[in-house]
């Protein structure tokens, strides 16, 4: 009978993922259900690609703060780099009369991401300062260099080697309930989750990342180039942010400086219902994306409803809450458990000394 339960308990375990994500899965699927019977419109092919669609953008800047947050850290500055990269390259290329062409304006931003992140990353593994208040300044700095030396008009023509991408579509369907198109730039955003995924499970340099969230000085002392890590970390967190505002531009035909900064709540949020410890060391690409899904379905699920936005950002920051507060019971049981242990360890210690003592006054 004991066997039979421990096996139910590991399956059990397995369903729900190392890091919940079985668990956040059925949520998502009996959201679905449910809004489809509420609105049968919903479950419908334009509303999934729809969603697919919203959730491209969101789920590349997820990736970069899983981690960040994997680290022990949060990022705040992620949108304004996104921002100042696409922005900048689109402005180079308009002010100079030339088109870089996809690939280029991409190589461009992508560089200018990375500088961005290098910034970050150096100030906050050299001079170990907290994540979050150097991300909170750079964030500034970056969105003020920007509309001070680069521009803050509103672009509405991108250049041409851009603008062909925009109305390009990997599936276009015709049918009862209307047209459905899945953008071709949904294809970068699924190969930068495998790469990360890859990056995270299979190479040397992710085990480094989790180290460094579970316990930065055991990571130094076990031999991990802790300061090293952190900066080729924020350079790829800068790189995934620049690809995430080139994609954000092109699929909305234009260019603003004042546009993804004050967004960063979704994305944390996602991050955080993904499974991602905000204490750092736990967290998974698999997570990831289905919190990504999770608040794109919530706030496309309030828009069929009818409520009104600011009512769709209370819903976002009621999970974020919840999923940080789960946490940390998580976080507190699991200490109160480890407590508990060493308790009895020293206790079963303590008795087996005084036993042998016992017996030596015996003898």
């Amino acid at each position: 009978m004991s066997a039979e339960k421990s096996s139910r308990a590991a399956w059990l375990r397995r369903l729900r993922g190392r890091n919940n994500e079985g668990v956040l899965a059925l949520i998502l699927v009996v959201l679905i259900i449910g809004m489809s019977i509420a609105n049968p419109v919903f479950f419908s092919l334009p509303t999934a690609f729809s969603i697919l669609r919203s959730a491209i953008v969101p789920l590349i800047f997820a990736l970069g703060v899983l981690l960040v947050i994997i680290s022990g850290g949060i990022d705040m500055s992620f949108a304004a780099i996104a921002v100042f990269a696409a922005y900048t390259t689109i402005k180079v290329q308009l002010a100079g009369s030339f088109d870089l062409g996809l690939v280029g304006a991409f190589a461009v931003a992508v560089l200018i991401g990375a500088f961005l992140g290098a910034i970050n990353g150096f100030v906050i593994a050299r001079f170990r300062l907290p994540t979050m208040i150097v991300t909170l300044g750079t964030r500034g700095i970056f969105t003020g260099v920007l509309l001070t030396y680069v521009g803050s008009r509103y672009i509405a023509d991108l250049p041409a080697g851009m603008a062909s991408v925009s109305t390009t579509n990997l599936i276009a369907v015709e049918g009862s309930t209307g047209n459905a198109f899945l953008h071709v730039l949904v294809v970068p955003a699924v190969l930068l989750a495998i790469v990360i995924a890859w990056v995270l499970r299979r190479t040397m340099f992710g085990r480094s990342i989790y180290a460094i969230g579970g316990d930065a000085e055991a990571a130094r002392r076990a031999g991990i180039r802790v300061v090293r890590t952190q900066v080729w970390m924020y350079v790829l967190v800068g790189m995934m942010a620049a690809v995430g505002g080139m994609i954000y531009m092109i699929m909305g035909r234009s260019a603003t400086p004042q546009e993804l900064v004050g967004d960063e709540l979704d994305i944390i949020a996602a991050v955080v219902l993904g499974g991602a410890s905000i204490f750092g060391g736990r967290g998974s690409v698999t997570g990831t994306v289905l919190g990504v899904l999770l608040i794109q379905v919530i706030n496309n699920s309030l828009i069929l409803a009818g409520v009104p936005s600011a009512w769709q950002r209370t819903a976002v920051g009621l999970l974020l809450v919840v999923g940080v507060g789960v946490q940390a019971l998580a976080a507190r049981r699991s200490a109160r458990r480890i407590r508990t242990i060493d308790e009895s360890d020293e206790d079963g210690a303590r008795h087996e000394t005084t036993s042998v003592q016992h017996e030596k006054v015996t003898a």
